[in-house]
C-alpha cells in the first residue's frame, strides 16, 4: 500500500475531488447534529444517542457515495444481546463512526482533550464517555474500570482500543491492560474485532482510496477464568490473527 506522499499525481487529482467532497460533507452534518444532541440535553441519554447515531450512519453513506468506500461485516453470530467489552483495532476515523452507528449505545475511551472541542465536544460529553488524560498512567486505568464498571452494570456497552491510538496498517503496537482489567473485575466478557479501515482511510490522511472494509467480530472472550495478562493475550492473539488474513499489509511489532 503506496503512503499518501507516495501517490502518483494522477492518482491524486482523482482522489482529491471525492475526499474533498466528503469532508465537506461530514463537516456540515457536524455542525447540524451536534448543536441537536446539546440542545438536547434534556432528553434522555438513549434519544441523545440515537441522534448521534443518525450522524455516523449518515457520513458512513457519505463516504461510500463519495470516496466508494464500502464495508463488510463477518461474525454477526457473535454480537450478543447484552452488554460487553469492546476491544477493536483502531485504523482510521471510520471506525469511530461505524461503532457508533452499528452497535448499541458505547461509552467511548477517549481522551478528554476531546471534551474541550466546542460543539463536537460538547455534544461527546452528553453521551457518556471515559475521558481519561492519558499522562496519569494507573490513575486512567483506575478511572476506566471505575467507569466502565458503572456504564456496564447500567446496560451501556464499553468500547476500548487497546493499543491507544490509530494505528498504520503493518504497524502494531502494544496492548494496554485497562480493557482486560475491566472484564476481570467486572465479569463482563469481551468482544473482539478487527479491521482494515486504515488501507482505505489513513491515519492523519486526507485522501481516501475506495475498496471495501472488512469487519469480523470474534467469539466472546469470557472474563472470568483468566487473568487480565492471560485475558489480554488472547484478545491480542485472536484480533492479530485476523488481522494478518484481512490486511494486505504485514503487521510489524512497535
Amino acid at each position: 500500500m503506496l503512503s499518501q506522499s507516495q501517490f502518483p499525481t494522477y492518482a491524486i487529482l482523482s482522489l482529491l475531488p471525492r475526499s474533498l467532497l466528503f469532508s465537506i460533507g461530514m463537516c456540515i452534518s457536524t455542525m447540524v447534529f451536534a448543536p441537536l444532541i446539546v440542545a438536547g440535553f434534556f432528553l434522555p441519554f438513549v434519544q441523545r444517542y440515537r441522534i448521534s447515531q443518525v450522524w455516523s450512519r449518515f457520513n458512513i453513506w457519505w463516504l461510500r457515495v463519495t470516496c466508494r468506500i464500502d464495508y463488510q461485516v463477518s461474525g454477526l453470530e457473535n454480537i450478543p444481546d447484552q452488554p460487553v467489552i469492546v476491544m477493536a483495532k483502531h485504523q482510521s476515523t471510520w471506525e469511530t463512526l461505524f461503532f457508533n452507528w452499528y452497535l448499541p449505545p458505547l461509552a467511548w475511551v477517549v481522551k478528554r482533550e476531546l471534551l474541550w472541542i466546542p460543539l463536537f465536544g460538547w455534544a461527546l460529553s452528553l453521551l457518556r464517555p471515559i475521558a481519561i488524560n492519558r499522562e496519569t498512567g494507573s490513575i486512567a486505568v483506575k478511572q476506566v474500570i471505575r467507569m466502565g464498571m458503572t456504564h456496564l452494570q447500567q446496560g451501556q456497552w464499553v468500547l476500548i482500543f487497546p493499543e491507544g491510538t490509530r494505528t498504520t496498517p503493518g504497524i502494531r503496537k502494544r496492548y494496554g491492560l485497562g480493557g482486560a482489567v475491566l472484564a476481570t473485575y467486572s465479569g463482563f466478557p469481551i468482544l473482539p474485532a478487527a479491521l482494515n479501515s486504515g488501507e482505505f482511510w489513513p491515519r492523519r490522511g486526507f485522501l481516501k482510496n475506495p475498496g471495501t472494509v472488512q469487519v469480523v467480530f470474534g467469539p466472546l472472550v469470557d472474563s472470568t477464568s483468566y487473568s487480565p495478562q492471560e485475558l489480554n493475550r488472547r484478545v491480542e492473539e485472536w484480533i492479530e490473527s485476523t488481522m494478518a488474513h484481512i490486511s494486505t499489509v504485514p503487521a510489524t511489532l512497535k
